[in-house]
């Protein structure tokens, strides 16, 4: 998943999306857990995803934060 995906994404998708991604990871979890798992690499693209998404959002945050402020740099 890429950044500018995830910006060309509303709020509401995005917070879908980490609850998706939770899931998935959780998933992964119990595949390893029981010996389904092969390709464990999965955890690390999954969280790294996950981080991205919330990265966009605090992005988010913070814009509206120096909007609300009056400030020209968001």
């Amino acid at each position: 998943m890429y950044i500018d995906e995830i910006r060309s994404m509303s709020t509401d998708e995005v917070l879908d999306k980490i609850e998706d991604l939770k899931v998935e990871m959780y998933t992964y979890r119990l595949q390893k857990d029981t010996g389904e798992l092969k390709d464990t690499t999965l955890f690390r693209k999954t969280r790294r995803d996950i981080a991205r998404l919330k990265t966009a959002l605090r992005e988010r945050e913070l814009a509206a934060e120096m909007i609300a402020q009056g400030g020209q740099d968001a």
